[in-house]
C-alpha cells in the first residue's frame, strides 16, 4: 500500500491520511476492514513509524478509522462520513456560485463549462 508521493510537497503524514481517506471513501478499504500495523506500513512506506501514527491519529480522530486494543487498527462505517463530505461539498460548491454571481458568471453555466472540460478532459488521458 503504496500512500507517499515523495515530490508532493505536504508532510507525509497529510498524504497518508489523505490517501487513506480516499481509498476509505471509494470503498476500497471497506468498514472493519483491518489495516496494516504502524510497524509494517512505515516499512512498506519508507518512512517512520511516528509518522504512521500520526496519520493514524488524525483519521481516528475524524472518524475514518477505529483502535481495537491488542487486535490492530479497523476501517470504520463510511456511510455517515459520505455523507458528511458530501455537506461538505455543497458548502464549496454553494461558496463557489456565491463568488460566481458576485463577479456575474451564470452558476448554471458556470457548472455545465467545468462539466464538459471534464468530460473533455477525461477522454484526452
Amino acid at each position: 500500500m503504496n500512500l507517499i508521493d515523495w515530490r508532493d510537497g505536504r508532510p507525509i503524514y497529510e498524504q497518508i491520511a489523505s490517501n487513506m481517506k480516499r481509498l476509505i471513501l471509494r470503498d476500497v478499504l471497506l468498514p472493519g476492514d483491518q489495516l496494516p500495523s504502524v510497524r509494517s506500513l512505515a516499512m512498506e512506506n519508507a518512512t517512520n513509524p511516528n509518522t504512521v501514527q500520526k496519520a493514524y491519529a488524525e483519521l481516528e480522530r475524524q472518524g475514518f478509522i477505529y483502535t481495537v486494543r491488542g487486535r490492530g487498527v479497523f476501517v470504520a462505517d463510511s456511510a455517515a462520513l459520505k455523507d458528511r463530505r458530501r455537506a461538505e461539498l455543497i458548502d464549496e460548491l454553494q461558496a463557489v456560485f456565491t463568488e460566481a454571481e458576485e463577479v456575474g458568471v451564470d452558476p448554471e453555466k458556470l457548472c455545465r463549462d467545468a462539466l464538459a472540460r471534464r468530460k473533455t478532459e477525461g477522454t484526452e488521458q
